[in-house]
């Protein structure tokens, strides 16, 4: 998994997979959008108004927790204004 996030867009892309092939790009709302194959699988979301979603600026961290084990890692993010 890999997740990009461009500020000057406000836009952060969750990608789960490479892409092999035709996707499908799903308009969930007007803040998501899902890439899908045709057979299913989901290859990326990708958030609009990224940062009201994620909480970037407001926490600057992503927190990713593995809710088997509870265990937590934080990431600092540094957002730099132009």
């Amino acid at each position: 998994m890999k997740i990009n996030y461009e500020p000057r867009y406000n836009i952060a892309y969750i990608k789960l997979k490479e892409k092999t092939g035709e996707i499908e790009t799903i308009r969930i709302s007007d803040e998501l959008n899902i890439d899908i194959s045709p057979d299913g699988k989901i290859y990326g979301i990708e958030l609009l108004n990224a940062n009201e979603q994620l909480q970037i600026v407001e926490k600057g961290e992503f927190t990713f927790t593995d809710e088997s084990t509870h265990k937590t890692l934080k990431l600092p993010i540094t957002i730099q204004k132009n």
